[in-house]
């Protein structure tokens, strides 16, 4: 499998650029991507607005809600791009429209696959790990499971501060994004890894690499390990589910 998982928030010209290298590593020489925007509601808007940022890394984007036959799209496309929004929606609408089998089998097959915040959550095992709100209500939690691990995107370590006034911050004292994974491991022992903001993982079949960092293991009663850029998070790829 060929898989490039983003964390989101490419904002900023050096962010992007990252982004649109890696695109092209991933990609290569084909001309045309498959972009799913379920995770957002206007799909016309969504591709318009990643081609006016230009991060479609020069490949040409076909929207999936514009396919005649859903399906069959997959069938015949290049390379799939997931995007980001409210995972909830996202996983929702693929259920109803059939696509998870069809998208796991392609890729499992080799079909590059990328997939950028809510596109990235559906590549575990299960979307369980958003940070979004359940605006909608899926069948099931269960996602594509393309890697046997978890990844909690956009994460931050510790408490955050809001801005009050000019120069002026205040602690916010709702539950950090550890609180919430720690959470998350009460209930089920998948490993999960927390992806910051314009981060990248890398996977090319047995291998699997920390392409942009830096991010945070969690396992299940056990203290996060910090990872640099650049590791090699292969081990990861052996975890029992």
């Amino acid at each position: 499998m060929k898989l490039l998982l983003g964390s989101g928030g490419f904002r900023g010209e050096e962010r992007r650029d990252a982004l649109r290298h890696a695109m092209r590593q991933h990609f290569g020489d084909i001309r045309r991507l498959l972009f799913v925007p379920y995770a957002i509601s206007d799909g016309d808007a969504y591709v318009d607005a990643l081609n006016r940022a230009d991060l479609n890394a020069g490949y040409e984007l076909f929207g999936l809600h514009r396919a005649s036959d859903p399906i069959q799209a997959i069938e015949e496309a290049e390379g799939i791009y997931i995007g980001g929004g409210n995972t909830f929606r996202l996983i929702h609408r693929m259920q109803i429209e059939g696509l998870i089998d069809p998208i796991r089998r392609r890729v499992k097959s080799g079909l590059p696959y990328l997939g950028i915040s809510a596109g990235a959550n559906v590549a575990c095992p299960t979307m369980q790990t958003t940070n979004d709100m359940p605006i909608v209500r899926p069948a099931s939690f269960e996602a594509l499971g393309l890697v046997p691990f978890q990844v909690n995107t956009h994460y931050y370590k510790g408490n955050i501060h809001i801005r009050i006034g000019e120069g002026e911050y205040e602690e916010h004292f709702g539950e950090t994004r550890d609180d919430r994974i720690r959470e998350f491991h009460e209930e089920i022992a998948v490993p999960v890894l927390g992806l910051w903001e314009s981060g990248l993982l890398f996977r090319d079949g047995k291998q699997l690499k920390l392409l942009r960092g830096p991010m945070r293991l969690f396992r299940r009663g056990q203290d996060p390990v910090d990872f640099k850029e650049g590791s090699d998070l292969s081990d990861l790829l052996n975890e029992v589910r």
